[in-house]
């Protein structure tokens, strides 16, 4: 007789759990959070994340680390990618609230992770490091068609941008207010204007 199929690696079901990963953390979700969001048994769930929670936090940042890969192929491919990045600022403050009280998932695992699990931390920071070298790439392009005036090296104003980025998911925490966030927005993003 033939087992059960294997199920549960498809990136939806993967989204299912970066959700919960998302508003609780890794520390905070417990199996079986994963398995009812899933709708896995215990059997089928080890049978297919042999690395069990692990496993599937992981593939759940690299899904996150996905979005970042498409959103830098619009950004190559545009005529004004800083514009896109601005409107991508922009657009955090129009998010509801639970989306503020979640934040950022890499950047809430580079600091859950820090004294947790040296792996998934790293996976973290690469991807934000994937996220800063995207962001230098497009203000290098601006300073190169003269549509950006700051003249700092596009790497020291990338890094400006992952810091603000974080910072930002602190403080959409803070104040999850549309006009409060905005205003902010706009003042960090003078920077590179």
């Amino acid at each position: 007789m033939k087992g059960r199929p294997v199920l549960y690696t498809d990136k939806h079901l993967i989204a299912k759990a970066q959700e919960v990963f998302w508003k609780k953390g890794y520390t905070a979700t417990s199996i079986g959070d994963l398995l009812k969001v899933t709708g896995a048994g215990s059997g089928s769930f080890y049978n297919t994340f042999t690395g069990g929670k692990k496993e599937v936090f992981r593939k759940a940042i690299l899904q996150r680390r996905e979005a970042f890969e498409d959103f830098k192929k619009v950004l190559d491919e545009s005529e004004s990618p800083l514009d896109l990045i601005k409107d991508f600022f922009r657009s955090i403050a129009q998010a509801d609230e639970e989306d503020h009280l979640k934040g950022c998932i890499i950047a809430n695992s580079v600091v859950e992770m820090a004294h947790l699990d040296h792996d998934l931390e790293m996976e973290a920071v690469n991807i934000l490091k994937e996220v800063e070298q995207m962001f230098s790439g497009a203000i290098r392009k601006a300073q190169d068609s003269k549509r950006i005036n700051n003249p700092t090296h596009p790497e020291i104003l990338g890094r400006y941008l992952i810091t603000f980025w974080c910072g930002l998911n602190t403080l959409r925490r803070m104040y999850p207010d549309k006009k409060t966030l905005l205003h902010q927005i706009e003042m960090q993003l003078a920077v590179i204007s």
